[in-house]
């Protein structure tokens, strides 16, 4: 699974956090979407380490894109991750 933050030649590796510098592996997924931009059911991701979920989470709810977080595992276990 290719996440944000993740590049084609990490795709195997384990997924990172997607704030800015960090470099731990993610625990959380952050689902969002900007509803000015896209359609109500589409959701964009954000990956989040335990430090950065709180951070991630607040910066997405202020504006109003938050719709979801989930923990990565649960994440990947849906039916439509591609998995």
């Amino acid at each position: 699974m290719n996440f944000p933050g993740n590049s084609d030649s990490d795709a195997d590796a384990a997924p990172i956090c997607s704030a800015k510098g960090c470099r731990t592996p993610a625990v959380w997924v952050l689902a969002w979407n900007n509803p000015k931009l896209h359609t109500p059911e589409r959701r964009k991701t954000w990956l989040a380490c335990d430090e950065h979920r709180e951070h991630l989470s607040s910066f997405l709810g202020v504006r109003g894109f938050l719709k979801d977080v989930v923990e990565l595992a649960r994440w990947q276990q849906r039916p439509d991750s591609g998995h």
